[in-house]
């Protein structure tokens, strides 16, 4: 018969049970829970896991002592000691880790201890008689007196969490559905980057392709507004059809309705043969007039007509020709503002600017610089045959400092000239062109000293604020950021900061 639970067994779990009944989030009460098992019981590198609901895996869900991004680490139905608990429903109890060879360490957290000295204590969670999770923690053995005592107790707490394990389940199901979901719903595209900025793009674009809606792309020279008519054109209904691309801005009057429109054979000196125009060309696909804010006043009523009608009569010709084609433009001019001055026609601006969408500048897009920098790094090193794979710390912190006034184009440029400077796998500062080494004016000492004092302090307390609520995982603290990984870990290099120091806080 196992003894009643001494007084500092039930304080303990008295705590647990006033943490679970909290209104705080689910993953933050399981993580209270294990930091109350290990500053009051002495169980050390606890773990929770929740079982799929679909395929009965056992998942890594909420960590102490484990050095490991959860979410990450999964047990298949029987697999290991965690994975026979969750399916066969009955705790296991190691007095000698040392002697098991069912335990897998799939975290690595134990690889520098000697086992021999860690009892092992894993448990299931039930919820109305069904497995929704294991819980599991490791004692050192000289502390354990009775295992049944300690599988009771931990059964204890695994009882308390049923209900909120439970619900982690049916919260991380709904989480990866809605995941699916979007994923099934990202466009296809070339465009990369995570930032806000980019994933609203990415959001608009799923809206508008598989219509004929004419858009007009807003965005500074360099942003990728090409990219973003071939995503529209190539996930809509017609992307078997051609996507034809007119530089207005290349195009001076006298050649634009021939070029436009086509002509037949000799409707002007040098029109010897009949040609098709662009609109013609494009037929059941889309036409692509980028930097149409340069067309002048002449071009415009043309073009104006072709899309308020839908047809019209190539240079030299009486027959009509009607079109079928969805019009995507793009402009790096305030058109709005051009319309209020008279140098842009405003029937033709609302034609255009029926669905807008706004590419931001990459001066806007913080995490996707690096992204953007190591994906040019990968594409030259293969296209020059070299072994460049990475790009060095301080290389890194001048391509975050640049202001990129010719965003991702300039960007790629940078990278281009690095790779073909590289002499080993990195690329180093010293192989960016000279305009990234140096600061602009305004950002020089003496002008910038305080400014620049007070925005690193505030970046430097908001990363060690989120490594806090992430407990050290900086993976974790980059999500609450919507940064990346590898930003947030040059980051925490660049301001001395020691995530480990926030892997044992105690919240309890």
């Amino acid at each position: 018969m196992i003894e009643k639970y001494s007084h500092a067994e039930l304080a303990a779990l008295h705590e647990i049970a006033r943490v679970l009944s909290r209104p705080d989030e689910l993953k933050d009460q399981l993580q209270s829970v294990l930091d109350i098992l290990s500053g009051r019981l002495g169980m050390e590198r606890g773990m929770i896991s929740i079982l799929d609901l679909k395929t009965g895996e056992a998942w890594l869900d909420v960590a102490r002592g484990v050095d490991v991004e959860v979410g990450k680490i999964s047990y298949r139905p029987g697999e290991g000691i965690t994975g026979k608990v969750a399916q066969t429903g009955r705790p296991m109890a190691i007095a000698d880790l040392g002697k098991e060879a069912h335990f897998l360490d799939r975290t690595g957290a134990r690889k520098a201890l000697n086992r021999r000295e860690l009892t092992f204590l894993c448990v299931p969670i039930f919820y109305q008689g069904r497995v929704v999770g294991v819980l599991s923690a490791d004692k050192l053995s000289r502390t354990v007196e009775d295992l049944d005592r300690e599988i009771e107790l931990l059964s204890a707490v695994a009882e308390l969490a049923g209900k909120v394990v439970h619900f982690r389940a049916v919260e991380e199901e709904n989480r990866r559905l809605r995941r699916i979901l979007a994923e099934a719903r990202r466009p296809k595209t070339s465009i990369i980057g995570r930032s806000k900025g980019i994933q609203e793009v990415l959001r608009l674009i799923d809206q508008v392709a598989d219509t004929n809606t004419t858009v007009l792309i807003h965005g500074e020279t360099g942003t990728g507004k090409e990219l973003v008519a071939r995503a529209i054109h190539e996930n809509s209904r017609r992307s078997k059809g051609p996507l034809i691309r007119v530089n207005c801005a290349a195009m001076p009057d006298s050649l634009l309705e021939s070029e436009l429109f086509g002509h037949e054979r000799g409707a002007f000196t040098g029109a010897v043969t009949r040609r098709r125009g662009r609109f013609e060309e494009a037929q059941a696909g889309t036409i692509f007039l980028d930097e149409v804010g340069e067309l002048s006043p002449v071009a415009q009523a043309k073009l104006l007509r072709v899309l308020q009608e839908r047809e019209f009569q190539p240079l030299g010709s009486s027959r009509t020709v009607k079109v079928d084609v969805r019009v995507v433009a793009a402009t790096n001019k305030d058109l709005e503002a051009e319309v209020a001055r008279g140098g842009f026609r405003s029937d033709l601006y609302y034609r255009l600017n029926v669905f807008p969408i706004f590419l931001p500048p990459l001066r806007e897009r913080g995490p996707d610089i690096l992204l953007l920098a190591d994906f040019f790094v990968l594409k030259y090193a293969r296209e020059f045959g070299k072994p460049v794979a990475r790009i060095s710390t301080p290389a890194i912190d001048l391509l975050m400092a640049y202001h990129w006034p010719g965003n991702v184009r300039e960007l790629e440029n940078c990278i281009e000239r690095a790779v073909l400077l590289a002499s080993g796998d990195a690329i180093e500062a010293r192989q960016l062109p000279p305009t990234l080494q140096m600061k602009p004016a305004e950002l020089q000492e003496g002008v910038r000293g305080k400014l620049d004092v007070l925005v690193s302090a505030f970046e430097r307390d908001l990363i060690t604020e989120a490594l806090k609520d992430a407990r050290g995982n900086q993976a974790q603290a980059a999500r609450l950021l919507g940064s990346t990984k590898r930003i947030i870990q040059y980051k925490v290099k660049k301001y001395c900061i020691d995530p480990v120091r926030f892997r044992s806080r105690d919240r309890s």
